[in-house]
């Protein structure tokens, strides 16, 4: 048997987002150019037209609903990088505060996003009344989450899925300092926060596929979600390959890391699937410039991974890639030149790894890698 489901980077659903949805929070930023979060529904209309408002939950997923629902996947996963609070106190000395108002949550919903990993540089931009709030919001709607959490134990919790089959998907949170999570932000014994690794060594690596272990039964699969590393940049630090590599052989199907703004390299190391930067998915980055794509960078494009597994070993069977973009905080598909781009740069980064990807007809990539 095998199973079908979608990953995704991050999904940024906070700031000028949340402004066009029907329940905005107070627009009140404290970054240090921008003060008002409905400056970013401006600046993406001045770049693609008029955004209309208030959205319907369902419209920031554009295109992407049909393509999940083609896929007939059985799960949806992503990284939720934004508080889901109302919460008014911004967590001190940090540039950047992301939050969505919970009664926004049918954004999530409306997608039919099944689990959130949580273990990011944002989910507590609005302290620990904002991350109690986003918990709380979270499993009121029915999406499972991991990743942080009111103390360590609950933080490391996975989120459980149940498949068609007998097992189940248990979906781990972790995040690295090295994507710009404060070492504050760690969840302890007594205080609540995300599932902090210690560092990307492989003892790490061991001892964290230890505690997944702890969770498994028969027949389970066990995702692990990073997120680490800087906004840009293609090098994947020689520290990241050691972690992934070592996760896999303690037994983990998958590695889906994410953090970068834009996609990275894939492997397929012992057949099972590596995602060192899935890249941004839905953000209100639209009217922002960033790093050009002349300097090599494309924040702009966006991939869904729909992958299937084997169920029995979780070793990859394929892996499609389905190229979008944002435009009126909507995703459509990429057009075929910028497909071709995705496909170019992904075999550029895939050759020291021996993953390739083809343009399908539909413009979709097709992944390619070789087997022991």
């Amino acid at each position: 048997m095998s199973l079908r489901f979608f990953l995704c980077g991050d999904v940024m659903t906070g700031r000028g987002i949340d402004q066009a949805l029907p329940h905005p929070v107070n627009p009140n930023l404290f970054e240090p150019y921008v003060r008002d979060a409905r400056e970013y529904v401006a600046l993406a209309e001045k770049a693609n037209g008029p955004i209309p408002r208030p959205l319907s939950f369902d419209y920031i997923w554009g295109e992407a609903l049909g393509e999940l629902e083609r896929a007939e996947v059985d799960l949806r996963v992503a990284n939720l990088e934004t508080a889901v609070t109302s919460a008014e106190t911004p967590w001190p000395e940090k540039g950047i505060h992301y939050r969505m108002h919970p009664q926004n949550i049918g954004c999530l919903t409306a997608a039919q996003i099944s689990a959130c990993a949580l273990a990011n540089n944002h989910v507590l931009d609005w302290g620990y009344d904002g991350l109690s709030e986003t918990l709380k919001t979270l499993h009121a709607a029915g999406i499972a989450h991991a990743g942080a959490g009111n103390d360590s134990e609950e933080a490391m919790q996975p989120a459980v899925l149940n498949t068609s089959g007998n097992g189940r998907l248990l979906l781990f949170s972790f995040a690295s300092t090295t994507s710009g999570v404060p070492q504050d932000w760690r969840a302890t014994s007594i205080s609540p926060g995300v599932n902090l690794l210690d560092d990307l060594s492989e003892a790490t690596a061991a001892r964290v596929a230890d505690r997944m272990r702890e969770h498994q039964r028969t027949g389970d699969l066990i995702i692990a979600s990073i997120h680490w590393g800087g906004n840009w940049g293609y090098e994947i630090p020689r520290d990241q390959i050691t972690f992934a590599h070592r996760l896999i052989q303690e037994g983990i199907a998958i590695v889906h890391g994410h953090s970068s703004h834009h996609v990275k390299a894939i492997e397929v190391f012992k057949r099972r699937l590596i995602l060192y930067g899935c890249g941004d998915f839905l953000t209100d980055y639209e009217g922002i410039s960033g790093y050009p794509a002349a300097a090599g960078f494309r924040g702009d494009l966006a991939l869904m991974y729909l992958i299937e597994l084997d169920s029995c070993n979780g070793e990859l069977i394929a892996a499609r890639l389905v190229p979008m973009r944002m435009r009126r905080f909507r995703l459509e598909r990429a057009s075929a030149a910028d497909a071709r781009w995705l496909c170019n740069r992904l075999n550029e980064l895939g050759k020291p790894f021996a993953t390739q990807t083809g343009l399908d007809n539909d413009d979709s990539l097709i992944l390619h890698w070789q087997t022991e």
